[in-house]
C-alpha cells in the first residue's frame, strides 16, 4: 500500500491555475527585469550588453527552478508560501544589486543566488521525505555545489573575467538540469515527477506578461521623466510605435503556439524534455523583449539623434530574436516552421543594415510594419483554419 503524500505536495486533484502567491512572486521580476533594461540603457556597450545576459540568465533560472517547485508543491500551504515569499526578498536583493554585481557587489550577487539554491533543495529534503523528491534534490545540490564554488571564485576577478567564471556557472547549473542532474553514485533515475502541463503553460504565458508590462513601464516612465517640456510630438510618435510593437509581439506570441502549450506537454512522448525546452525558448523571447525595450528607450531619449548601435539593436534586433525564438517555440509545438515568422527576421535584418540612410522614426515605423505584416498574415490564416492539434517532436 502506497504512503500518503506529504501534506505540502499538489495533488492530482488541486487547481491548475497558477496561485495568487505565484502572480505575488512575478512581481519582483517586473522590477528585476527593469533592472536589467536600465543597466544596459545607462551604459550601453558589448561589455555592458555581456554583464546584463550573464545577471539575467541567473535571475532567469531561479523562476523556472521556483516554478517548477510550485508545479510539484501546493501553493497553497503556508509552509511553500513562507518558501516562496524568501526567495522573493532573496531575488528583490539581487536584483537591487543587478548595476552593482560587476563593480562592487559581486559576492553579495552570488551569496544571493547560492543561498536560494541550496535553501530550495534544504525545503524539499524536509518537506518531501517519503517521495523520491529528495532523491532529485541531493542530485541537485551536487551540481550547485560545483557551480557554487565558481560563483564565488567569480567574486575575486572583476570585469570580462568575471562574467566568463559565472557563465560557465550558469553552464554547469543549465546542462545539468537538462541532463537531470546526472551523478557519480547513480545512473539517471527512472522516476519523473507528474507535471501540471496547464499551470506550467500558464506560467510561461505569465512571465512573457510580466516582460511586456516592463516595456511600457520603462517607456512610459522614460517619457514622463522628460517633463511637460519633454514631451514633444516626435516622443510621442516613438511611444506609440514602442506600444504597438510591444502589443504586436504579444499577439505574435500567443497566437496558436503560445495557446497550444498547454495540450502539447500533455500529449509529448517526454512531457519533461518539451517543458524544459519550452523554458529555453521563452528565455530568449523575453530577452528579445528587454532588447526591444532598450531600443525604445534609447530613442525616446533622442528621438531626432544620430542612430547608435544600441538603439539599432533594440528596435530591430529584439523583435528579430523574439521572431527566432518564437518560431523555433511553433515548431517545437507543432513540427512546422511559419515562414512568415522567418521572413519577418530577414526583413528586420535588412532594415537594420539600411538604417544609416534613414532617420531613426523611419526606421522604427519600419520594424514596427514588420510586425504587423506578420500578425495579419496570422489573422487572415486564422480565418481559414483552426489552430491545429499540437504534434509536439519530443
Amino acid at each position: 500500500m502506497n504512503a500518503p503524500l506529504p501534506a505540502v505536495l499538489r495533488r492530482q486533484e488541486s487547481p491548475k491555475q497558477p496561485a495568487f502567491l505565484e502572480l505575488f512572486f512575478d512581481l519582483v521580476y517586473v522590477f528585476a527585469i527593469t533592472q536589467v533594461t536600465h543597466l544596459l540603457v545607462r551604459n550601453i556597450s558589448w561589455r555592458s550588453a555581456f554583464e546584463a545576459f550573464v545577471l539575467f540568465l541567473a535571475l532567469w533560472w531561479i523562476w523556472v527552478l521556483t516554478a517548477w517547485l510550485t508545479d510539484q508543491f501546493d501553493p497553497q500551504h503556508f509552509l511553500v508560501q513562507f518558501h516562496v515569499i524568501l526567495v522573493m526578498l532573496a531575488i528583490l536583493l539581487m536584483a537591487i544589486m543587478v548595476p552593482h554585481a560587476f563593480v562592487g557587489h559581486g559576492l553579495f550577487f552570488a551569496v544571493a543566488y547560492l543561498v536560494i539554491n541550496f535553501g530550495r533543495v534544504a525545503f524539499i529534503m524536509a518537506t518531501a521525505r517519503g517521495t523520491p523528491l529528495p532523491g532529485w534534490a541531493k542530485r541537485a545540490a551536487f551540481w550547485f555545489a560545483i557551480a557554487g564554488v565558481m560563483w564565488i571564485a567569480g567574486t575575486f576577478t572583476g570585469g570580462w573575467a568575471r562574467g566568463g567564471i559565472w557563465l560557465l556557472a550558469l553552464a554547469v547549473d543549465y546542462t545539468s538540469a537538462a541532463f537531470r542532474w546526472p551523478v557519480p553514485w547513480g545512473g539517471t533515475p527512472e522516476w519523473q515527477p507528474l507535471i501540471s502541463e496547464y499551470h506550467l503553460a500558464e506560467r510561461y504565458r505569465q512571465v512573457v506578461i510580466v516582460a511586456f508590462g516592463e516595456v511600457i513601464l520603462t517607456i512610459g516612465m522614460t517619457v514622463a521623466d522628460t517633463g511637460a517640456e519633454g514631451i514633444t510630438p516626435s516622443r510621442l510618435g516613438v511611444l506609440v510605435l514602442s506600444f504597438a510593437s510591444t502589443a504586436l509581439m504579444w499577439r505574435l506570441y500567443i497566437y496558436r503556439a503560445g495557446e497550444q502549450l498547454a495540450p502539447a506537454i500533455a500529449v509529448a512522448a517526454n512531457p519533461h524534455r518539451l517543458s524544459r525546452w519550452s523554458s529555453y525558448l521563452h528565455l530568449v523571447m523575453v530577452e528579445g523583449i528587454i532588447l526591444t525595450a532598450v531600443g525604445f528607450t534609447l530613442l525616446i531619449e533622442n528621438p531626432t539623434g544620430e542612430p547608435s548601435p544600441g538603439w539599432i539593436a533594440g528596435i530591430t534586433g529584439g523583435p528579430a530574436l523574439f521572431l527566432v525564438a518564437r518560431s523555433a517555440f511553433e515548431y517545437l509545438i507543432f513540427g512546422e516552421f511559419d515562414r512568415t515568422r522567418l521572413i519577418g527576421v530577414f526583413a528586420l535584418v535588412g532594415i537594420a543594415v539600411a538604417v544609416v540612410f534613414v532617420s531613426p522614426v523611419v526606421t522604427s515605423i519600419a520594424a514596427t510594419l514588420v510586425l504587423a505584416g506578420i500578425a495579419i498574415s496570422d489573422a487572415v490564416r486564422g480565418r481559414h483554419r483552426r489552430s491545429g492539434q499540437p504534434a509536439p517532436l519530443i
